[in-house]
This record gives C-alpha cells, sequence and structure tokens, in this order.
C-alpha cells in the first residue's frame, strides 16, 4: 500500500530557520532517473506547482511531484547535521540499495 511520504519535525525547523516560506518556497523532493545507483534524489527549494503532493508543518511546505511519488512511497524526510556537514536526507524504504553519497539509489 502506498502512503505518502512523511516530513520530521526536524526538517521542518529547519526549512523555518532558512525562512523558505517568507520567499514563498518550499522543500522540493523529486527522484530523477541518474545517479550511480539509477535514481536520484532532487532537493531544491522551489515553488509549489499544480497537482504537487504538499506537506505542511511549522508553517512550512515540503512538495512532491505526482510522478515522484510512488518512489518516496512511505519514506521519511528529515535534516542531518553531522561534523561533516548539515544535508536533508530521505529514508526510504523502497530502495533496494544506496551509493555512499546518499543521494542515489535503486529500486
Amino acid at each position: 500500500m502506498q502512503l505518502p511520504p512523511t516530513v520530521t519535525p526536524r526538517a521542518f525547523n529547519r526549512l523555518a530557520e532558512i525562512k523558505a516560506a517568507d520567499q514563498g518556497k518550499a522543500l522540493r523532493v523529486a527522484v530523477e532517473g541518474g545517479g550511480c545507483s539509477g535514481f536520484q534524489y532532487e532537493i531544491v527549494l522551489d515553488y509549489p506547482k499544480d497537482g504537487d503532493l504538499i506537506l505542511e508543518g511549522s508553517g512550512q511546505k515540503v512538495v512532491v511531484d505526482t510522478i515522484s511519488l510512488p518512489f518516496l512511497s512511505n519514506a521519511v524526510i528529515d535534516f542531518s547535521e553531522e561534523l561533516i556537514g548539515a544535508r536533508f536526507i530521505i529514508e526510504n524504504p523502497n530502495a533496494t540499495s544506496s551509493c555512499g553519497c546518499g543521494t542515489s539509489f535503486s529500486m
């Protein structure tokens, strides 16, 4: 059963810190062909478009287009801060393998 992705409070809080909504933008999470494992995530600030799934929290938005939605079913969108850097991450139960960079995966 396909369920929409979820967004952690930490990810919404980070979007609030960078004031994405003040610019009218949302965090767009998309899946594209490419990368070293076959698919890759595109994570950018963008304006919501007609047909996007909009996930809201803390006054912020995360959007997913309809083509990417099946690839992100049941996924968790989070934000991670580590010594090597900070970034939005995707925990995707549909991925059968991923590369070391964390942005490329296969299904």
